[in-house]
This record gives C-alpha cells, structure tokens and sequence, in this order.
C-alpha cells in the first residue's frame, strides 16, 4: 500500500503506520483521525531531500575528478571540470559540444578496444579454443594408439623391452594430455590408459616366468584347491567324467583347430568337459545352454541366433566359435587366462568389481582374487586345471580313461521350410534320433520356416535332397507362456488353459508333476 503524499515510511520498531489500514483512517483537513477516539497518531516527518541533495554534490564532484583523473590519465585537473553541473542540452548538440575535449578519451578507448573483446566474440573465441583443444587431443590419442598398437606387435614377436618402451610412450602421451572433464574423449582416454596398464602387467608377468607364455599357454599349478577337485573327479565324479571324455571325442578335434586358429591354448578345448561334459543340450539353474553354457545375452552378443525353432547356443560348432571369441575378448581384458575364465564363469563385470574392491589397483594373479569370487566360480578354475592334470597323467592319479568316441562327419542339405526330422529319418531310412544328434540346435526337432543348412550323415546329400520333395510340411502347434504362482499345480494351470496334465508334461518335457514358483511352461493349443 502506497502511503500518503508527504509521508515517508515509519521507522523500524515503530507502530504500524496508519494508513495501511485506509478502512480505520479518513482523511479530513490534512489530519488523519482514527476511529478510536483515544489515541492519535501524527503523520512521521518526511526527510527533507533537497538537503541532502545539497551536502551530497562536493561528494559528486569529487568523484567526477576522480573518474576523470583515471580516464585522461591527467595529475591536475582545470577547475571548471568541478562546476556546477548545467541542464544537459539535446542529444545533438551535447555530441557536436563534447568533439573537441573527446578526443584524448577516445584514443584511450581506442587503445582499450585492443584488449576487450565483446561478449558474444569471447564466446565464439573460447569455442574455437576448446575445438581447438580437442582436435590436439584427437591427435594425441592417435599417437598413443600407434605407440600402444607398436607395442602389441613387439609382443608378439618376443620383444618385450621394445614392447614396455613403446607402452611407456603410450602412457606418457596420455599422461600429458589434458583433456576437458565434459570432453567426450575424456572416456576413451580412461579406456586406452587401463589397456596399456593391462599389458604392462601382462608384460612383467611375462618376464617372470619367461618359460610360460601367458598368451598361448594355461598355467597348471597343483595346490590345495586343485588337489581337492582331483579328489572329486577321481572319487564321486569318476562316472561323469569318464562319460565326458568319451564324448569329447565327437568335438574335441575340431574344437583344437580352431583354437590354434585363434592363437588360444589348447588346454581351453576341455572347458565343455567341465561346462557341460560335452552335452550339447545341457541346460543349468542359471539358464545357460549347450556345450560351452552360454546365457541368452552372451549368446546374443556373440551372434548366436535364438528363436523359436533354433537355438545355436545349442549348435556345438557355432557355440565354438562364439566361446572362442569370447575368451579372447575376456583375456584382452584381463590379461591372464585363470582370470578370464573365471569371467567366463561369472561374468566380467562381477570379476571386474571383485579386483576393483581390493585395496591395491592391480591383480597379481588368479589367486589373489579366489577367495572374493563365489563358491562356483572360484571352484571353476580348479577343476579345469584338475581335468588337464588327470587326462594328461591319469596312471599317476588311478584313472584308466576310455577310447573317445570317433570324431563327428557330416554333410549339409538346404532345406527351405518346416521338415519333422523324424518323417526325415523314416524316409532316409535312419533312426529317428540320428538327424536329431547331429542337430541339436533345432528346437521343435524340425527345421525352421526359412532356408536352413541341415547336418546328415556322410553319403545321404543326394538321397536326402530327393526326400525332402516327398515329406510333408511340419506345422508346429501353437503354445501360450504360463508363468507358475506359489500354490499353483499342474492341474490348476490344466483346467484354466483347458488343456490336460500330460499335453504340459509333453511340451516341456516334465517327467513328474513337481513345478516351482517363477517356471515358465509352455501350454498347448493357445495362440
């Protein structure tokens, strides 16, 4: 609320001024007279502002010379630049008056305006500065990289001075190069400087051990975890794994080649012995599938199709060269092969966080990490070094192994829509489970609705690309996908989808009624 003309503001701590109040006040005579008779209240006296005006001018004028003095840069100053000031004239008339005392200030202006840049121009010249930091450390980078990539080569040829001297190179350029933390170079300057520390560690380790090459060979150390492995295959596990030996054979020798393809050891062709025991269709709790027990977002990752009527996880070929890929990119991270396994086992993310909670920054070997990783995992490893020991020496543990099974020969036939591989069989004259081993991959045992290579065995090409004319086309049934409660029953679930016990058993293949809380079931003649 305005308050009346000639009224200034009550002090602080006074009472509250009248006239915020208009309803209780009436103004009559220039007096104000509240509506209790009682009190009166006088108007606060106004500040007189012409006074202070007047003691505030030689102030004025004081800082008018001052700010002169600075401008023209002058020790004595005329008396007229402290005279009362007159009415300003018109705009024009006060530029053409001011042109000849001007000039001095203008050179001054002039000589400023070399040294101030505008707003709007400092902008765009810090913009060209960062573009221009960023493109001397693009170039950096680039250098690193050729340092880092002439260090890997120097590796590979055995040179491991001229390795760790170009990767100290490598490392000094990232060192000195100073990038913007909201650059988006700042993250691969973080990735290349762990490569490089991860093969100088790779590098040390080699040159402690000079005998084992930590790229081409698996370390086999005999101690108290392995002993304890060897005890259990030699003991409990003895079936097992003697049935997983033989069946090595169908895969083994091919596994092996293209391990030496990849420059890998050789010792990982025996990890689906510990994987899976060399079953193509093994299935864990963890819902890892086939040979090398790969989880669906693994698999998908290394290009393994999975659909309805496929599933290459399965394919022991395929699978192959997708765990190959795999390991190598596990070891490349890493460094050393005990490690990436156990990456391989549990993840790279989960060993990644278990070495990056140590209280040192670095990882020595496998072992410094064994007692941080889980039950499984840390079991893992030892059990592929138990497995290598025993078939390389297995009079020295009382193992008699078997003759594996003959290595697995096959042709291909392009079949181009669904074919039930036991119609296939009956007319190919095979045993119904024949085409069904040597394709483990097919899902529905047909093949899939596109063009797809089906495996027969040596000798039937032509006899089975002449079948595939007279064999029906296979329509597979339609399923919904159930997901079980807590108290629910195979009967219960039956009766909802109006389907029976043994149709669910079928399609899942149950052999009992027992289902938990969380199964998924496939359940028949829904859409």
């Amino acid at each position: 609320m305005i308050p009346p003309q000639g009224v200034s503001e009550a002090p602080r701590g006074s009472l509250t001024p009248p006239w915020k109040y208009p309803r209780l006040w009436e103004t009559k005579d220039k007096e104000l007279k509240r509506l209790d008779t009682k009190l009166t209240l006088r108007r606060p006296r106004a500040i007189n502002v012409r006074r202070i005006m007047k003691l505030a001018r030689p102030i004025q004028a004081a800082a008018l010379i001052f700010l002169a003095a600075l401008a023209g840069g002058c020790a004595v100053f005329a008396p007229k630049t402290v005279a009362a000031p007159r009415p300003a004239p018109p705009r024009s008339a006060a530029i053409e008056e001011a042109k000849p005392e001007a000039t001095p200030v203008q050179e001054v202006k002039l000589e400023e305006a070399k040294t101030i840049i505008p707003a709007e121009e400092r902008t765009s010249a810090d913009s060209n500065g960062q573009i221009q930091e960023k493109d001397d450390a693009t170039i950096s980078i680039e250098d690193a990289l050729t340092f880092y990539e002439e260090a890997i080569q120097a590796r590979e040829r055995g040179d491991l001075d001229a390795a760790i001297k170009a990767l100290d190179e490598a490392y000094g350029i990232i060192l000195k190069l100073n990038v913007p933390p909201d650059s988006p170079l700042t993250q691969e300057k973080n990735n290349l400087r762990i490569l490089i520390s991860q093969r100088i560690l790779e590098i040390n380790a080699m040159r402690r051990n000079p005998i084992v090459n930590n790229h081409k060979s698996f370390p086999l150390i005999e101690n108290e975890f392995v002993k304890k492995e060897i005890d259990s295959f030699v003991g409990p596990e003895r079936k097992a794994f003697l049935e997983g030996y033989k069946r090595a054979g169908f895969y083994r020798d091919w596994i092996v080649e293209e391990l030496r393809k990849a420059g890998l050891p050789e010792e990982l062709s025996w990890l689906p012995l510990i994987e899976s025991w060399f079953m193509p269709q093994a299935y864990s709790v963890a819902r890892a599938l086939g040979m090398w027990q790969f989880i669906r977002s693994t698999g998908l990752r290394y290009d393994l199709n999975q659909d309805k009527y496929v599933d290459e996880r399965r394919d022991p070929y395929k699978s192959t060269l997708a765990a190959i890929r795999y390991l190598t990119d596990l070891h490349a991270l890493f460094g050393d092969w005990t490690t990436a396994l156990a990456g391989y086992n549990c993840g790279e993310g989960f060993v990644q966080r278990c070495i990056n909670s140590q209280s040192i920054s670095y990882l020595d070997n496998f072992w410094d990490l064994f007692k941080r990783l889980p039950f499984q995992t840390a079991r893992y490893v030892p059990r592929l070094i138990a497995a290598i020991m025993i078939i390389r020496e297995p009079e020295k543990y009382g193992m008699t192994l078997p003759e594996p099974y003959p290595l697995l020969k096959f042709e291909t036939v392009k079949i181009s829509y669904p074919t039930k591989l036991s119609a296939l069989s009956t007319a190919l004259g095979l045993e119904a489970t024949e085409l069904e081993f040597l394709n483990p991959e097919l899902r529905q045992k047909s093949t899939p609705e596109t063009a797809y290579e089906l495996k027969v065995p040596i000798g039937y090409t032509e006899k089975a690309s002449q079948a595939i004319n007279n064999v029906p086309k296979y329509v597979p049934p339609e399923y919904a996908t159930h997901y079980v409660r807590s108290g629910e029953t195979l009967s219960v679930i039956a009766r909802k989808y109006g389907t029976s016990v043994q149709m669910i058993q079928r399609l899942n293949n149950l052999r009992g009624t027992m289902i938990y809380p969380g199964q998924t079931l496939k359940i028949p003649g829904r859409g």
